[in-house]
């Protein structure tokens, strides 16, 4: 998969929600900003822990999102394989294929941004 094309395709279906659902999706974003802009954690911490569910969860549009959300954030590769690793403790072997999943994603979304 290619997560740079991935990320733009997933955008490109969030805009068209936002169309049809507004008050919904405008909810979504406010709760979003707010649980990012509050509390004790960094951004970065925060984008780990989205991460981490993504991953157990396997949200592949998620993963896009919170790896390009962590590169932004001052995540490193090594970081992310350590929060990968808790994800794949908590998850069981489903998450250890959503970890190379995510792992792939950075490598891509990394290089693009070079």
């Amino acid at each position: 998969m290619n997560y740079v094309d991935y990320n733009a395709a997933t955008r490109d279906r969030s805009r068209a929600l936002a169309k049809a659902a507004p008050d919904a999706m405008k909810s979504f974003a406010a709760l979003s900003k707010s649980v990012k802009e509050g509390g004790v954690l960094g951004v970065k911490e925060k984008e780990f822990v989205a991460l981490g569910i993504s991953v157990a969860v396997r949200c592949d549009a998620c993963i896009g999102f919170h790896v390009e959300a962590l590169i932004k954030a001052g995540g490193t590769r090594e970081e992310l394989a350590d929060v990968l690793s808790m994800a794949i403790q908590m998850g069981g072997g489903p998450a250890v294929m959503y970890a190379g999943k995510a792992l792939e994603c950075w490598d891509q979304i990394e290089a693009a941004q070079s």
